[in-house]
């Protein structure tokens, strides 16, 4: 088991996809984030269903940077209630996990 991540969210917008993409791997939050075009949702929202277009962004961080990410897309986000899930990634290549922990911030120690 590792201590990446690869956190889910979806946006209202390329745009906007892109907007938080960008600030999460300038702050070093995300080692990378794919961002996926033409997700179709339905969901309940406010006693509807709902149908939208969304972007899918698919980040790639680490367990300890994940409070201050949340917070960060939360803080960015167009959406009140935005999609934020976190998924273990339970393996992977050496090197890929070698390069994200080169490109991820390091949390402060207490």
């Amino acid at each position: 088991m590792t201590d990446k991540i690869l956190v889910l969210c979806t946006c209202s917008s390329a745009a906007e996809a892109r907007r938080i993409a960008g600030e999460l791997i300038a702050k070093r939050l995300a080692a990378c984030v794919n961002l996926l075009h033409g997700v179709n949702s339905i969901y309940h929202w406010k006693d509807a269903v709902e149908e939208s277009e969304e972007m899918l962004m698919m980040i790639k961080s680490s367990r300890p940077l994940f409070d201050t990410l949340r917070a960060e897309i939360a803080r960015l986000h167009s959406y009140e209630v935005p999609e934020i899930i976190a998924l273990p990634i339970v393996d992977g290549s050496d090197s890929y996990l070698n390069w994200m922990d080169r490109e991820l911030a390091q949390p402060e120690r207490t």
